[in-house]
């Protein structure tokens, strides 16, 4: 292959993978929350692996489980998340991990370290069972502490609580070293159908699309839905359709090519089929990598409700629910990870992630790159989310010869 960096040895990685979904393991995938038991038997075998490829490890006071290369100055940092969504895929985060953890103990074993090393770290909570992608952004130093004292899970456990019954709390918190870091790169399963339809074997990703969320209310009056005439209803269900028609056509012609939506979830009250809707709620999900779309579609959204208002039946109010930003890749990472895949003459593209990542907080204060790898059928977030084990090799090779590179530079 040319350089020690890119040998990596394929069958190690894929059992190490396999080793992992075990934790957790739910037919195909894995249910791995956060902090539940099979979390924390996971990381703790993550870290012993890390340990054994000669890392020096600590797991930190959220739960991030950090190695790193001894006796270097500098390293590229390789992460992701090892934590699942309920009855989720076995790839989703893991494997961004192991290739760090291949990736490091590789240079390791054949000594390549003149230029610097790997270290890796697992996330914790990326899917944010109790607070959004919480590792990532104690890394770097966005996490405030109230977020920690005032985090809750669905069912009600407070992190402070998870914490503590893990084994964490009170554990220094590994933090983001701008002298040793000189990038981060993250590597995943692409989630989505777009790699395979296009026969590329590696998304080269530009960027990690912007996302906002809406919700749209509308209060009218509840009457019999036999005795009232239609002219005369102040039907708020009706309003929320017309509403949502008009935001679609609306999002149709303000949208760009990457850019999608979702209407996840209405609501009707009293809901039922013989009462006239008194109030109703609607919400809005989109992501675009453009800032400016964005603003057009919320642009879209408000106009149609204040179409409703001025029709006078109904009231409708909206709110933005939550807004993060789009985050652009390294564009020197970007063609460092294009460059990799054609020396393997592995089909390319650069593509946005319409999913969000770790890597949108690690992106604000290092040089950040991502690389996908096809997902079949473009599953994810389910059991029944897979990958061949040879896009899963080659997305290492890949990762590991940008590794060289960066190192090199």
């Amino acid at each position: 292959m040319g350089s020690t960096y890119s040998e990596i040895n394929g069958p190690r990685l894929l059992a190490d993978l396999r080793t992992l979904a075990r934790f957790g393991k739910e037919g195909q995938g894995v249910n791995r929350l956060s902090f539940s038991p099979e979390d924390i038997e996971a990381r703790a075998w993550l870290r012993g692996r890390m340990r054994d490829a000669g890392l020096n490890t600590q797991i930190d006071g959220v739960g991030n489980v950090f190695g790193q290369t001894p006796n270097v100055g500098r390293t590229v940092l390789i992460g992701s998340h090892t934590d699942t969504v309920p009855n989720g895929g076995w790839l989703d985060g893991a494997m961004g991990v192991i290739y760090g953890l291949e990736i490091a103990r590789a240079m390791i074993e054949a000594g390549s370290l003149r230029d610097g090393g790997v270290d890796v770290i697992s996330f914790a909570d990326e899917e944010s069972t109790y607070v959004v992608t919480l590792g990532s952004r104690s890394f770097v130093g966005e996490l405030a502490d109230s977020e920690i004292t005032e985090g809750k899970s669905i069912v009600g456990e407070t992190l402070v609580a998870a914490l503590e019954r893990a084994g964490y709390a009170g554990s220094a918190r590994a933090a983001l070293d701008p002298g040793r870091h000189t990038a981060y790169l993250e590597a995943h399963i692409e989630q989505g159908p777009r790699l395979e339809a296009e026969g590329k074997r590696i998304g080269v990703v530009t960027s990690i699309v912007g996302m906002r969320g809406m919700e749209a209310s509308f209060q009218g009056q509840a009457d019999h839905a036999g005795t009232t005439p239609m002219r005369l209803r102040k039907d708020a269900g009706a309003a929320l359709f017309a509403f949502a028609a008009e935001v679609t056509a609306a999002f149709e012609e303000t949208s760009a090519a990457d850019t999608v939506w979702n209407f996840g979830h209405v609501v009707f009250e009293p809901g039922a089929g013989n009462v006239v809707p008194r109030a109703a709620r609607l919400l809005i999900e989109y992501r675009d990598p453009s800032e400016g779309v964005l603003d057009a579609m919320e642009t879209a959204v408000l106009k149609a409700a204040d179409r409703v208002n001025r029709e006078g039946k109904v009231v409708a109010e909206t709110h933005r629910s939550f807004s993060l930003a789009p985050v652009a890749m390294n564009p020197n990472l970007v063609q460092c990870i294009e460059d990799s895949a054609r020396h393997y003459k592995a089909p390319a593209v650069r593509m946005p992630s319409g999913a969000g990542h770790d890597a949108m907080h690690l992106a604000r204060h290092l040089p950040t790159g991502m690389l996908f790898i096809p997902s079949i059928g473009g599953r994810s977030h389910d059991i029944a989310e897979d990958t061949s084990e040879e896009d899963i090799v080659l997305g290492a090779q890949v990762l590991a010869r940008a590794v060289e590179a960066i190192l090199a530079a």
